[in-house]
């Protein structure tokens, strides 16, 4: 069976994505200017509960605004496609992307990575997708979910959806052998597998590090059959039209915030403790450029 994409993306965004593909990207408003308004748009894919992403996110705002001098409004979106667009068309200033997603704003939206999490020792930061069954399952490796049920997170997910798919591409499983149902994001997803409505669900390192700490998990009662490699963690990115003037005062102040400005950020990424901000490149996630191309992906595919 074909993937059941539950979580619903905007058909007018995917529309509306589409059609600006041809066309050159907008400049941010404050292109020519250093934050003309005072207040800069920071946009953040729905990889958690926004209720929970925004108060953390509000922390690394207000220091980064501080460095700046400008006012930062935190913007969850409503799912990838929809930040890939808002950049696209210059509603946002700042955004953090998924690995995947940052490959499609790259391309679509001209979006050029800054930083990204590093660890305590300095290092940028990783994490991995998973693929998880209860503990008692017959399901002993992923070429075993043939005739299965998969819940998979949200469309275009780099841990939620596009590398649980290689992974069974990989071990010779065609989509049409299983049925994959994408929950909502990646709570949802662990919380099928936990309520035993699937038999087996995606749960990546970081989903699986705060459902640990916040008592909704017992990873006792599930084994892991399967781990992708190492994903370089999420880039924040500006439009590459943005002055280079504001680029480089953006990542200088990112650079310069303290690791307790990130801490409860990084908590939703597997960073603890949490060091300073890494500068990144394109080139940090080749492998992502790469993954996409192999899978033959398509900025429909987010």
């Amino acid at each position: 069976m074909k993937p059941s994409r539950t979580l619903a993306l905007s058909v007018a965004a995917i529309a509306a994505l589409s059609l600006t593909a041809c066309s050159s990207p907008q400049a941010p408003a404050h292109a020519n200017g250093f934050c003309p308004t005072g207040e800069l748009k920071f946009g953040i894919e729905p990889f958690e509960d926004p209720s929970k992403l925004e108060p953390a996110y509000q922390v690394l705002a207000s220091a980064l605004g501080e460095e700046l001098d400008c006012s930062i409004e935190v913007q969850v979106v409503e799912d990838y496609a929809a930040e890939v667009l808002s950049m696209r068309n210059g509603k946002l200033d700042l955004g953090q992307f998924g690995p995947m997603g940052y490959v499609f704003a790259s391309t679509k939206a001209n979006a050029e990575p800054l930083v990204s999490f590093g660890t305590a020792d300095g290092k940028i930061s990783s994490y991995t997708a998973g693929i998880w069954v209860p503990v008692h399952s017959g399901i002993r490796s992923i070429g075993d979910l043939h005739g299965k049920d998969l819940a998979l997170g949200s469309v275009g997910s780099t841990s939620g959806d596009v590398l649980p798919r290689y992974g069974l591409k990989e071990a010779g499983i065609s989509e049409d052998e299983l049925s994959m149902n994408y929950a909502g994001g990646h709570p949802e997803a662990l919380l099928a597998l936990a309520n035993g409505t699937v038999d087996a669900a995606q749960i990546n390192s970081q989903t699986l590090a705060s459902a640990q700490e916040s008592g909704h998990f017992d990873k006792s009662g599930f084994r892991q059959i399967w781990q992708s490699e190492s994903i370089p963690n999420d880039p924040i990115t500006v439009s590459a039209d943005a002055a280079p003037e504001f680029k480089a005062a953006v990542k200088d102040a990112l650079l310069n915030l303290a690791p307790g400005d990130i801490e409860a950020v990084g908590k939703f990424l597997d960073v603890t403790p949490a060091g300073p901000l890494i500068e990144v490149s394109k080139d940090t996630y080749a492998p992502l450029f790469d993954l996409a191309h192999t899978m033959g992906l398509t900025e429909k595919d987010i």
